[in-house]
């Protein structure tokens, strides 16, 4: 498994994101996800306050591994009734500390605000990650759901002191939009890019076909996203995607992580895995590496399918 920065720290180029410990899972389902993860090298997990049960599950699932791993929250959305969201400088105080206790750990490795809060200065929620820091809580901070003009905002707003290392955005082979700034912009800041939904809900592991109707349990299903996201023009830029990467001697699901690992600003994939097979799939997907000339062939073939 290859390794890239985030700030000072080293993650795997696959990383795990754990929505679905707290969201779809049983418990008892959790271990041996978290087994498969750490026995593939896997070493960067990423939850969020608001994932329902996924932090104290993860943390659980972790016992006394904790140090063999780079650990990543998030803040900021709803969490429950008493922790309502926000990045108000009280609010984070309060909400780090739930985490530490549902994650059973010391310190954050890297602690994100999930989304922008236009209501708090930016200023004020950096001041405060910033002492966080000095006080050993958390290693470094990072930001999630941010533009362009925000990841400038906050460069200038950190002064001197500890900033922002990483935007966690959406971005996939079916959803680029970051690459007009934020990904432009990651690379003047040296801010490490961390796309979610890298399988675009699914769509690029290769388990839906024309015509074949919407897999039981998916998450199209759950969220009755069938007519927004089974589209024919989809479907026209899958099929030209999986002939691509089998003429390759791939699958598609391997294009999709290997075709984001191919822009050196993405430091880490998050893929969610609810079975050790789909982590054993996600690892081995991060060991292709595609060259300049055949990301951007695919970059043009699905701009024009």
């Amino acid at each position: 498994m290859q390794h890239r920065s985030i700030g000072s720290l080293s993650v795997s180029v696959i990383g795990l994101g754990t929505n679905n410990f707290g969201f779809t899972m049983d418990e008892a389902d959790v271990a041996p996800v978290v087994d498969a993860a750490l026995e593939a090298g896997i070493n960067f997990f990423d939850t969020a306050d608001s994932y329902l049960s996924s932090e104290i599950r993860l943390g659980a699932a972790l016992g006394n591994r904790r140090d063999q791993i780079v650990l990543a929250t998030k803040f900021g959305s709803k969490a429950d009734e008493e922790f309502t969201g926000g990045a108000a400088g009280p609010y984070i105080r309060r909400a780090v500390e739930r985490s530490l206790k549902m994650l059973g750990t010391d310190r954050i490795d890297l602690y994100q605000l999930h989304r922008p809060d236009p209501a708090v200065d930016i200023a004020e929620t950096l001041s405060v990650l910033q002492e966080l820091v000095a006080e050993g809580k958390v290693l470094e901070i990072g930001c999630s759901n941010f533009s362009a003009e925000q990841l400038r905002a906050a460069a200038v707003a950190a002064g001197s002191g500890p900033r922002f290392v990483s935007v966690q955005n959406e971005y996939s082979l079916l959803e680029r939009a970051d690459e007009a700034d934020v990904l432009p912009t990651c690379a003047d800041l040296d801010i490490a890019y961390l796309p979610y939904f890298p399988l675009a809900s699914g769509l690029l592991t290769g388990k839906y076909q024309r015509g074949a109707g919407v897999p039981s349990g998916s998450r199209v299903e759950k969220w009755n996203m069938a007519d927004r996201v089974l589209t024919e023009e989809n479907f026209a830029i899958l099929e030209t995607l999986t002939a691509w990467a089998n003429d390759h001697g791939h699958s598609l699901l391997d294009l999709a992580f290997a075709w984001l690992l191919a822009n050196p600003c993405v430091a880490s994939v998050i893929a969610g895995a609810t079975s050790p097979a789909q982590i054993a799939a996600n690892a081995a997907a991060g060991s292709w590496v595609l060259s300049e000339t055949d990301a951007a062939e695919v970059r043009t073939l699905v701009a024009t399918s």
